[in-house]
């Protein structure tokens, strides 16, 4: 059997997944988490064969998670199961060490299958979407998407400044860069745009 772990907030997805998955006779789910960090602590004790997660999910993200079970859980694979169909997703969640992602509206069977793939040792990618992610590869460096995502939320720059623990003027030059690469007008729109492309 194949055990799996499920990490979903949304409770009706995560009950249907866990349904559907239950009627695979060579799988078994072993336990379900509504966020991030419930997510970990059932992973760290259940040590599932694979893990299914979002991305965007309380307290811990699906790629954040995805990470810490990559580095100090080895023997789980991890698969993405998301709304977000974007190639720079797709590029962060295998950079993290995700084996699979898939779309939320792919068939039932499909992620069965992709489990069983992740699980053998191989990758389920959907193949549009990887074809996407290697036709524009991310310009940003980690600190420039830092700034970006501080002034997601209207803050000042003295106050990303300090969030970040950089100079005023080092934000500047973050800010300025990544509006520069991306072709915006201000920092609002840089924002938006690399939060579009899945950058952020």
């Amino acid at each position: 059997m194949i055990r799996v772990l499920l990490a979903e907030d949304q409770a009706l997805v995560l009950g249907a997944l866990s349904a559907l998955l239950s009627l695979e006779d060579d799988l078994t789910v072993v336990g379900g988490a509504p966020d991030g960090e419930t997510a970990w602590a059932q992973a760290q004790a259940l040590k599932p064969d694979v893990l299914v997660t979002d991305i965007e999910m309380p307290r811990l993200s699906g790629l954040d998670l995805a990470a810490r079970v990559t580095r100090d859980l080895p023997g789980t694979r991890v698969v993405i199961v998301t709304t977000f169909a974007r190639g720079g997703y797709l590029r962060r969640a295998l950079d993290v060490g995700a084996r699979g992602y898939l779309l939320k509206d792919a068939p039932a069977s499909e992620l069965a299958g992709a489990i069983r793939r992740v699980h053998a040792g191989g990758r389920a990618i959907d193949p549009a979407l990887a074809a996407e992610a290697w036709g524009e590869g991310d310009p940003l460096t980690e600190r420039e998407r830092q700034v970006l995502r501080a002034a997601e939320s209207g803050a000042s720059t003295a106050a990303m400044a300090a969030e970040l623990k950089l100079s005023e003027g080092t934000v500047r030059n973050y800010l300025s860069a990544a509006i520069g690469k991306l072709g915006a007008e201000n920092r609002v729109e840089a924002a938006r745009t690399a939060r579009h492309k899945g950058w952020l």
